[in-house]
């Protein structure tokens, strides 16, 4: 794959990733909530999502996704029913300031499952990358260099635009200092987070 093809590929990714969507919303949510640090398995959890659905588009499995239909339904509800939980949780939190001005992290697998639930939730990537992938390279004869050639740039470029989107809402989350702002935040964060989980849903 010549370098031509990967930054046309490159710049339409960032227009659509750096577009507010679920994805964001609940990235910066999570940030809000319990800070960048908590937040890494979650974006990371993203990427991994996103390449999932580049691999099933570059690999041509659209009729996998037709056939086993009902299990990405399952996947989006699941995924839906997720978000919507957690956003009843940031709304119900007490806001807590002693010894720390902000909620104790979420564990680790839990940000992760989050992410993926997220991503992986909403098969319309699938179909972003089969719509650009064709005007660049031949998906009948894709070798692994060109596999991992848009890999590459796939999470470099995400990585760019979701933790320009982290340093943002932690440098506002560190102006929270009174019960009263954490409140706002968390109240925020599960509108946001309800939100997203509405967008996904509906979602075809």
């Amino acid at each position: 794959m010549d370098l031509a093809s990967l930054l046309v590929f490159a710049i339409a990714l960032a227009l659509a990733a750096g577009s507010p969507g679920p994805s964001l919303a609940a990235l910066v949510a999570q940030v809000l909530a319990r800070g960048w640090r908590a937040v890494l398995p979650f974006v990371m959890a993203m990427w991994l999502g996103e390449l999932i659905w580049l691999t099933m588009a570059i690999v041509g499995l659209v009729a996998v996704a037709e056939a086993f239909h009902s299990a990405f339904v399952v996947i989006k509800w699941l995924g839906v029913g997720y978000l919507s939980w957690l956003a009843w949780r940031m709304w119900t939190v007490p806001a807590e300031t002693s010894g720390k001005t902000l909620p104790e992290p979420r564990s680790g697998i839990k940000m992760f499952l989050s992410g993926m639930a997220v991503t992986l939730g909403n098969p319309k990537i699938m179909v972003f990358y089969l719509a650009l992938l064709p005007t660049l390279i031949d998906l009948g004869n894709v070798s692994i260099s060109d596999w991992a050639a848009i890999s590459i740039t796939l999470v470099t470029v995400l990585a760019a635009i979701d933790l320009s989107y982290v340093v943002l809402a932690a440098g506002a989350r560190n102006l929270m200092r009174s019960p009263r702002a954490v409140r706002i935040a968390n109240r925020a964060s599960a509108t946001v987070m309800g939100g997203a989980a509405i967008a996904i849903a509906l979602r075809d």
